[in-house]
């Protein structure tokens, strides 16, 4: 008889309910793995009503995988990984540890943790770091998708969670705005819950792109805003003054639940219809079509008919002013009297898998579990009297992420790095810099279950569980704790990273408590965030086995809280604050470096804004504006999806989205090979021509390695209030390029199954 456990998906923050069947057959793999050969099917839950993308239908095929890591891996001398046993990989890293802090400081250890870990991981990680190693250097790979859309909302709410309401709610919307998210490619089961707001020819989405959410809107389903790359703030501002100036605002809900109105109304004053098209390149009409539509849903769900909804995503929140844009976002809806309302709302839509529970219990460098700050003295007090602490124990605030990949191996900076969770050669910008980090390191330690990019890099590397062999939690974009559920037995030779974590402090004489039970690790959590703006205190494992719904805040002899602001807002007083914001000098600013200084523009007819056609040794090249972001078959580093099959035969090989146009003008057709180049560095790709994207943008997905990946152009710039990169504009020149034969390549584009298992050769 089989084996049936109720789960969720391992990739996205939709975290789609799925049940995992698999024989007992008691059988063993080639590469260790027992139990038998486990299916999915969807199941019924809120979010997903049964349906699963094709990356979680395919879940299963890595359980098995032959390129699972399936043992301790360590470097030798002739920079070779050869297989050591965990007592003596765990000696190892307790010596090396020691020995770095003697010599440089307890700063000199660093961490680095993921999104995709269990809140029992992400807790258990930040409570290692600043207990076990005593070091403020952590942070964690959520800084690059959610960190100025959590700025902006705990600017303006006091609190950050993805969505403040059930997902189900949008499926009473009239009009729902949609921000730089391509949902339809990025988790498909989400466009179900925007049928009402299509078929009432409400869906208003603003992409550069005609993405396939942006085709959701064609036949009179929406609209479609497509801006110059990197003008989405002014946009918004156009939004915004087109509400003011024509009392299209909710004025009842300004007087008595916000702050700062008079300065948002001055700010937005100079930003009239016309001008904002002369910026953005969208028609003035259609912005007032949209304001307005907007506005009049907004009356509609004041009324209790269907509502407005704003949702933004990484394509207005990954740039050096992606905090002040979706501050202008989260504006928008307040001006419409839209958050905290029963048929209205705000919301952004987080990318990892726990992307939301991930920052906040304690891998951010500047928070505590609980999402409290590491500089309130309560909260520091609290959290060291759960842990069993002096409160002066306790490290400050460390590094966000693009800095502290800046200070590896440099002096004053991390010289002994732990990575869990995270493929930073792939996914960190500036990707050539920080593999020259992860070179300069004295010791990296990498724990994955396949060999990725960066533990390919790693001194030490460390196998860990998979999705269905472990027991925890994830939080999802509602903000709802949800069971994981072992479904399958690991390899032999995997451990769990609580487990890992558990040896090491007993090895380097941590104070306090660690536990390999998941269980435990959640208990000590929900007293840890107790009295914090995401209390966990009420949840218990027994409560979610009874598949009770636990959105928090849910404080112990409370109840969930699935709907957030419907009586105050998080700051002192409970009142939002709306703050004004405006475009400053963008980072898609023209870099003298970028092409050949000895060229001269040719025809730029027909190029587009921003874009300059150039000749230099009789081949022509583009100058255009490069944005990243994913594909419907891929996952974030690519480390799991390019190893399934069926994901890597429907997209093997990089792809420049690119318009006709400027491709005609290059000399390119579609499937040529090209170059992409900017002072960062050189990737090659094929052409994929297309009219759905603007003529002075080009695409890259970041799910590519090698000479294929997307960061090696794309800069280590960052928002100044949330350390977010820019990811989505880049100066890059585009050219024709010979054949892709350099085997480099074909291997980075290929399906990672062809990839040599270990023991490896190094690659530094």
């Amino acid at each position: 008889m089989g084996v049936a456990v109720a789960t969720h998906c391992p990739y996205c923050a939709l975290q789609c309910a799925m049940t995992v069947s698999s024989e007992p057959q008691g059988t063993t793999t080639g590469n260790g793995h027992t139990g038998g050969t486990p299916s999915i099917t969807g199941r019924n839950f809120p979010t997903n009503r049964g349906g699963l993308c094709r990356k979680g239908w395919t879940a299963a095929d890595l359980l098995s995988h032959p390129d699972r890591l399936v043992e301790p891996l360590l470097r030798d001398a002739g920079g070779v990984h050869r297989p050591i046993g965990w007592d003596a990989a765990l000696a190892l890293i307790a010596d090396r540890v020691r020995s770095s802090q003697a010599r440089y400081g307890k700063d000199s250890v660093g961490v680095f943790g993921g999104g995709g870990l269990t809140n029992e991981k992400a807790y258990q990680l930040g409570k290692f770091a600043r207990v076990a190693l005593g070091t403020s250097r952590i942070d964690y790979n959520g800084r690059f998708c959610m960190s100025s859309a959590a700025a902006a909302g705990n600017r303006a709410f006091g609190v950050d969670r993805g969505l403040p309401f059930p997902l189900e709610d949008l499926g009473s919307a009239g009009v729902v705005l949609m921000l730089g998210s391509n949902t339809a490619d990025t988790m498909p089961p989400f466009v179900q819950h925007l049928a009402g707001a299509r078929a009432a020819g409400g869906l208003l989405v603003v992409d550069p792109r005609r993405s396939a959410t942006a085709r959701l809107t064609e036949q009179g389903q929406g609209l479609h805003l497509q801006p110059t790359p990197g003008s989405d703030l002014a946009l918004l501002l156009g939004l915004a003054h087109v509400v003011v100036t024509e009392k299209l605002w909710d004025r009842a809900f300004l007087d008595s639940r916000t702050d700062g109105l008079d300065d948002v109304v001055r700010s937005v004053a100079a930003w009239w219809p016309e001008r904002v098209q002369s910026v953005t390149g969208v028609p003035a009409t259609l912005i007032r079509s949209a304001a307005r539509r907007l506005a009049a849903a907004a009356r509609s769900g004041r009324e209790g008919g269907p509502g407005a909804y704003v949702l933004t995503g990484r394509g207005v929140e990954q740039h050096v002013d992606g905090t002040d844009t979706t501050t202008a976002a989260i504006n928008l809806a307040l001006l419409l009297g839209l958050p905290g309302t029963a048929h209205s709302g705000y919301g952004t839509l987080t990318g990892q898998g726990n992307g939301q529970g991930g920052r906040e219990h304690g891998q951010k460098a500047d928070q505590l579990p609980g999402y409290r700050k590491i500089t309130d003295p309560a909260a520091r007090a609290y959290v060291a009297s759960v842990w069993g602490i002096p409160e002066a124990a306790i490290p400050g605030p460390g590094l966000p992420a693009i800095e502290l990949l800046a200070s590896l191996g440099r002096p004053g900076g991390v010289r002994c790095l732990f990575v869990h969770g995270a493929n930073v050669a792939v996914s960190a910008p500036d990707a050539t810099r920080v593999l020259e980090g992860l070179r300069r390191l004295d010791f990296l330690v990498v724990s994955d279950f396949f060999l990725s990019e960066t533990a390919a890099e790693a001194d030490l590397v460390l196998p860990v569980l998979q999705w269905s062999e472990e027991e925890g939690t994830m939080t999802n974009l509602e903000g709802r704790i949800l069971r994981r559920r072992a479904a399958t037995m690991p390899p032999p030779g995997a451990r769990s990273e609580l487990w890992i974590l558990e040896q090491l402090a007993a090895l380097l004489d941590a104070p306090s408590t660690f536990s390999a039970d998941p269980e435990t690790v959640f208990t000590e959590l929900a007293l840890a965030s107790s009295g914090g703006p995401a209390d966990y205190s009420g949840i218990s494992y027994p409560l979610l086995d009874a598949d009770a719904v636990a959105y928090w805040p849910f404080p112990a002899g409370g109840t969930s809280t699935p709907r957030l602001f419907l009586d105050a807002f998080f700051h002192a007083g409970g009142r939002a604050r709306l703050t004004p914001v405006a475009p400053t000098a963008h980072a898609n600013a023209p870099v003298g470096t970028e092409a050949p200084t000895n060229t001269t523009p040719t025809n730029t007819t027909g190029i587009g804004s921003g874009a300059t056609l150039r000749r230099t040794s009789g081949n022509a090249s583009a100058s255009l504006l490069l944005a990243t972001g994913r594909l419907l078959e891929h996952y974030q580093s690519g480390t799991q999806t390019r190893r399934v099959a069926s994901l890597a035969a429907a997209q093997p090989h990089q792809r420049l989205q690119i318009h006709p146009v400027p491709a005609r003008g290059i000399g390119l057709s579609d499937g040529s090979p090209v170059t992409v180049s900017n002072s960062n560095g050189e990737i090659r790709a094929l052409a994929e021509l297309t009219p759905d994207i603007r003529q002075d943008t080009v695409f890259l997905a970041f799910h590519y390695s090698g000479t294929s990946n997307a960061n090696l152009l794309t800069r280590g710039l960052t928002d100044p209030i949330s350390g977010m990169p820019e990811f989505k504009t880049t100066p890059v020149t585009v050219a024709a390029a010979p054949p892709m034969v350099d085997p480099a390549v074909a291997r980075a584009a290929a399906p990672l199954a062809a990839e040599p298992s270990t023991p490896t050769a190094a690659t530094r």
